[in-house]
């Protein structure tokens, strides 16, 4: 679908730092982290919160008392008199808060909308479904987040089984994906130069994770989490995860917990609220996809096609591009088919480095993407990633700086 007024001030975006499951963030109810990060971002960009007429919310794993969703975080960051829906498309979910937003400004339904991503996968829900036909009466379970990550019940495989499958029908080796998370790596240290100057244009740091209480400091994050080093001889080393496979723990992300906001609204109040008047960001188009079954790489690049076609523009009109890349595969695919060098993207790093919160991944991808526009001197960018089910989704956007 094609936008014409949904835009995005410059800097009225944020996101914390992601931390791998089981670190700093793995106790913070992911709501009521998200809600308390959003108030301090929007008093630190000057912009109130009686502005939004709705909020987004994205979110893909269920925390205590999710069901009340937005009407419980407007009335925590202080919107109590407004609601939106609840979003959850697995690992699309940011990019398709951010079409829904630009729909709705695209109608003239609302004017100024937040859309807030967040996950916590570390402790994710052990849920029991009650049955009571099942053997003895019992019913069925599942621990939400690992046994999704490792069972498609359509597809009837694990996530990792996917990435293997697009590896051996386009012949895609362990060499080649390793190259790709080494550059992917080098490429991360470059938004960690100059005492990370990159990721301040729009992190939320420092963040001291509280207790329950809310009073005891248990600890300080002032980047992202988790991130391991990574070299050519390491990533050599490693064993393919599965017999006879190509993907290693070293080409493949990892679960994360954070959070991350974005406001969207018509050109007029955009200028308003940005904090440079002189960056004008509009969202273009949104497109979605879906490949063949057991085959979810396949499916960025036809949802990359689409959203680019309905932009009016071809892949050679992009100047900056952002990927959310679970797999090195799926890196190597597309710039195979888009007729790409590896190189060509993903410039400052992705969630192939600093992990995959799922929710807010894509959000942080579309942030950094802004960013590097902006750095380059604007131009149109391409935000594109896969997510369960064989799918994909892709964001066209453009930075123009007078």
């Amino acid at each position: 679908m094609a936008y014409e007024h949904a835009f995005i001030p410059y800097d009225a975006y944020w996101s914390t730092p992601f931390c791998r499951w089981q670190g700093s963030f793995a106790h913070l109810h992911s709501m009521v982290f998200a809600a308390e990060v959003c108030k301090g971002a929007l008093a630190g960009r000057g912009i109130s919160p009686a502005v939004f007429d709705e909020i987004i919310l994205g979110m893909t794993i269920p925390q205590k008392s999710s069901f009340y969703g937005v009407s419980w975080v407007a009335g925590m960051i202080g919107t109590a008199g407004i609601t939106g829906p609840m979003i959850s498309q697995a690992c699309a979910t940011s990019a398709r808060c951010v079409a829904g937003a630009s729909e709705e400004i695209e109608l003239g339904n609302n004017e100024t909308i937040l859309v807030v991503t967040c996950d916590r996968t570390s402790n994710g829900p052990h849920i029991y479904y009650p049955n009571p036909m099942g053997v003895g009466g019992t019913g069925d379970k599942e621990d939400w987040v690992w046994d999704n990550f490792g069972y498609d019940p359509y597809a009837k495989n694990a996530m990792i089984e996917t990435a293997e499958n697009v590896a051996e029908e386009a012949g895609i080796s362990k060499e080649e994906q390793d190259e790709v998370a080494l550059l992917r790596s080098d490429q991360y240290k470059d938004a960690l130069k100059d005492n990370s100057a990159f990721l301040n244009r729009f992190m939320v740091v420092p963040i001291d994770a509280k207790d329950a209480s809310g009073r005891k400091v248990l600890a300080t994050v002032t980047g992202d989490e988790g991130v391991f080093p990574t070299t050519a001889g390491g990533l050599a080393r490693l064993r393919p995860v599965l017999e006879n496979g190509t993907v290693t723990f070293g080409t493949q992300t990892y679960p994360a917990d954070g959070n991350a906001g974005i406001v969207i609204t018509t050109r007029e109040k955009a200028r308003e609220l940005s904090r440079d008047r002189n960056i004008e960001i509009q969202i273009l188009s949104y497109a979605e996809a879906r490949a063949k079954r057991s085959f979810m790489a396949l499916a960025i690049v036809p949802a990359a096609r689409k959203a680019l076609s309905s932009a009016g523009l071809e892949i050679k009109d992009i100047k900056a591009i952002k990927t959310h890349t679970p797999f090195a595969v799926n890196d190597v695919y597309f710039c195979r088919e888009m007729g790409l060098k590896v190189e060509d993207m993903n410039n400052y790093g992705c969630s192939l480095v600093w992990g995959h919160p799922q929710g807010p991944t894509g959000a942080r991808l579309i942030i950094e993407l802004i960013e590097e526009l902006v750095l380059l001197g604007g131009g149109y960018g391409l935000f594109d990633g896969c997510a369960a089910g064989d799918t994909a989704a892709a964001v066209v956007l453009k930075v123009d700086i007078k």
